[in-house]
């Protein structure tokens, strides 16, 4: 029975990126590096499915579609963060400003709601000084920091998670092109 399970759950989990992916400027993600040698485009697609993955193991009752449109976002702030000159430079670090960008970027691009405002806003806490609202922006939080140490220390990291979120080849190249997915 739980094979089941995972697998309509994955197909949620699908339908809901799928959604996301239609923008094209949501695959210009892909053109950065977050940590290692992980794209922004794929460091985001993990902490969504991770974030979601975990919420069903510990059955906890979130809003599903709010959890991954808003891990999606959360990195949606669409420049090289580690180049010397970067749209943030006068205004902050960047580990304190990015969220406002990506939630600047979500507002214009995308319809999200308060839940995912949310989670956009406060996934760098404690940094951003604001703890997050919602059980669902808490558990992005905490995930997004576990990937975010894991890609630093995996040259390779999703082949496996990409694979099996990912139908279509095209996309599966457009997500996996930085780790050497189809070499």
């Amino acid at each position: 029975m739980k094979p089941i399970n995972k697998e309509i759950e994955d197909l949620v989990f699908k339908s809901y990126l799928e959604e996301i992916m239609q923008k094209k400027k949501f695959l210009k993600m892909n053109r950065y590096i977050q940590h290692g040698t992980t794209t922004c485009l794929l460091h985001s697609v993990a902490v969504s499915y991770y974030s979601y993955r975990l919420c069903k193991l510990l059955k906890l009752n979130i809003h599903e579609k709010e959890l991954i449109r808003g891990a999606l976002l959360h990195d949606y702030f669409l420049y090289d963060w580690h180049a010397k000159y970067k749209p943030s430079r006068k205004e902050g670090f960047h580990g304190f400003i990015h969220p406002r960008i990506a939630l600047f970027n979500a507002r214009k691009d995308f319809k999200i709601n308060h839940i995912e405002e949310d989670i956009i806003a406060k996934h760098m806490f404690p940094l951003t000084f604001y703890p997050p609202k919602y059980k669902e922006s808490l558990i992005v939080c905490l995930v997004d920091k576990a990937c975010s140490i894991y890609e630093t220390f995996n040259k390779h990291a999703y082949i496996k998670m990409t694979n099996k979120v990912v139908d279509a080849k095209k996309e599966r190249r457009i997500i996996g092109k930085r780790i050497n997915l189809y070499n």
